[in-house]
């Protein structure tokens, strides 16, 4: 293809990308309804994923290759990691060019491939938006950093310090020592609650505010769906530089511990929530958010009064039940419930170890894989996978300091071992390096590639993935599992997990067993609306069985139901 017919098809792509998805595909049902209520998202690690061009590292083309699989597996929306221009010190959340594709992942004209090739297969496109700093090789930064009165100096966060060799305040980075560091040209330093790479966005410039939002507004002119904004409760500081409390002890990294009572959570972040709102509404985009929170009312605060702020604010307190509780994910569950805004549920991101091995016994790790896939996915609201999750991936944790590529791990070895381990390539078959790439993989995988991958599980009726995709074709076609209500069941039942799912007359129950022995369980759905009635199976695990309205479940044994009068 010439160089002049290549730029035509760029182009005509742009131009497609550019409209927006709700006037291709419907975006509100009849009850009001958004489409990204009634999506699967799923998270890609873009290095990990696919790599089309064989260097060890994944791509835009890999994941462009990769639809059809992602669209079968009945996934809705993927959320790409950070694929910005990037000295790559923390894997891409050091941007230094939100407006462009990193040259190891491609060319914006990949990008617009893959936006197409995801409309042909009903896949959005969500991107991670660093919100809350740059890279210090950003040209806004070089500049900033360039003088006290350079034009950019007051886009980033500048102070003097207590005295000679005192930073400003006892702020420590998140990765350890100081959040503070000196610049020797201006005297003064910058603020990083991340890496010394990573200096901090001053916010409360409004032109920096406006080049932020209007950075959005270009993704979502090229074809984007919304995006997940990172580290939003950093996005402000006390001007006034109060110390932090100390408490006792040290952290991982030797750092005394503090109470981040004045750099994180501030009123502020929800005024940006709004405006970043605002503008996402306006492409009927989507806005997810990484939320840490530690009681219900913290999360409430990221929906917004008037549901002005996050569409989608992670619930990372499901996350924290890490072992299988049905009484602590009953209590979990029905905060969140009645918390006002739509439930987003995850078990596992590239920041933590994966859910096979969080939830796994050592012994049962597949049929309990099997069960939380079919747990999560069944619940009111939206659920957002982790690449290879549906495959029972599990953690490739290095060995040796010398095998660490993620900064925090070699920072903080051996207390502190990092992250590489949730970040291996994903599995696609028995070949060498799990299909992911004839060259050697920027980080290894795990022996078990040979068992849990792709192909092999496609043609297994009973593995990981077949649980996967049986239960996310239910949940798009069951009006009750895309609408209906939740109850819980049994609630006094320290080992099986069961609710009711119920819609205009319509409903299905799941029961979970969470133990390592056979249960019988019996519901009466009287009180419920359903008296008179029986279970009809929909999906189960081998062994499950049930008569009238009784259960029987092997070890940690699926069974979904129609409710049938």
């Amino acid at each position: 293809m010439s160089k002049r017919c290549y730029s035509i098809l760029s182009a005509l792509l742009a131009i497609v990308s550019s409209f927006p998805l709700s006037a291709q595909s419907k975006s509100v049902d009849a009850e009001g309804h958004k489409w990204w209520q009634h999506a699967v998202f799923y998270e890609i690690y873009p290095r990990s994923f696919a790599d089309s061009n064989n260097d060890g590292i994944g791509d835009l083309k890999g994941i462009t290759s990769k639809m059809a699989y992602l669209h079968d597996l009945g996934v809705d929306a993927i959320w790409i990691s950070p694929c910005f221009p990037s000295p790559q010190v923390d894997f891409g959340y050091d941007v230094s060019d939100y407006e462009n594709i990193d040259p190891m992942y491609g060319t914006l004209a990949d990008f617009d491939s893959m936006v197409a090739e995801g409309r042909k297969n009903g896949i959005r496109i969500i991107l991670d938006f660093v919100v809350n700093h740059s890279s210090d090789r950003h040209q806004w930064f070089v500049d900033s950093k360039s003088s006290r009165t350079a034009a950019h100096r007051d886009w980033f966060v500048w102070r003097d310090g207590k005295g000679p060799g005192q930073p400003p305040n006892n702020w420590t980075s998140t990765f350890g020592g100081s959040a503070w560091t000196l610049d020797p040209a201006t005297n003064q330093y910058y603020y990083h609650y991340f890496y010394v790479e990573q200096p901090d966005l001053n916010w409360r410039n409004p032109v920096v505010e406006k080049a932020m939002l209007d950075t959005t507004t270009w993704w979502y002119k090229r074809g984007v769906s919304g995006f997940r904004l990172d580290a939003v409760d950093t996005l402000f500081e006390d001007p006034k530089l109060t110390d932090n409390p100390v408490l006792p002890g040290k952290n991982k990294l030797g750092d005394p511990n503090t109470e981040e009572i004045h750099n994180k959570k501030l009123p502020e972040v929800h005024d940006v929530l709004k405006k970043l709102r605002a503008v996402a509404d306006q492409s009927d985009a989507v806005l997810i958010g990484e939320t840490w929170t530690s009681n219900i009312d913290e999360l409430k605060e990221y929906y917004g009064s008037h549901d002005n702020e996050l569409q989608m604010p992670m619930d990372f307190m499901f996350t924290t039940v890490d072992k299988l509780s049905p009484p602590e994910f009953r209590r979990q569950i029905a905060q969140v419930d009645a918390a006002g805004g739509w439930p987003v549920f995850v078990i596992s991101n590239h920041d933590k170890v994966r859910s096979y091995n969080r939830y796994g016994d050592g012994k049962n790790n597949d049929a309990i894989a099997r069960l939380m896939g079919a747990f999560y996915l069944t619940l009111r609201g939206t659920p957002i996978m982790y690449y290879g999750e549906e495959l029972g991936m599990e953690n490739n944790d290095p060995k040796r300091k010398e095998d660490v590529k993620d900064p925090i791990g070699r920072t903080g070895w051996p207390k502190e071992i990092g992250r590489d381990g949730e970040r291996t390539p994903m599995q696609w078959n028995s070949d060498a390096n799990a299909g992911f790439s004839t060259a050697k993989p920027w980080l290894p995988v795990p022996p078990s590639y040979k068992t849990h991958n792709v192909a092999k599980e496609s043609d297994d009726p009973n593995s990981v993935l077949s649980m996967y995709k049986k239960v996310l074709a239910l949940r798009h076609t069951n009006e009750a599992l895309i609408d209906g209500n939740y109850a819980a069941l049994n609630e006094d039942d320290p080992n099986v997990m069961s609710y009711l799912r119920s819609y205009k007359g319509k409903a299905v129950l799941v029961a979970l067993n969470m133990s390592s022995a056979s249960k019988k369980v019996s519901f009466n759905l009287a009180e419920k609306g359903f008296g008179s009635a029986g279970l009809k199976s929909l999906v189960a695990t081998p062994g499950a069985s049930v008569k009238g309205m009784d259960v029987s479940l092997e070890p940690y044994g699926v069974f979904i139901g129609e409710v049938v009068r």
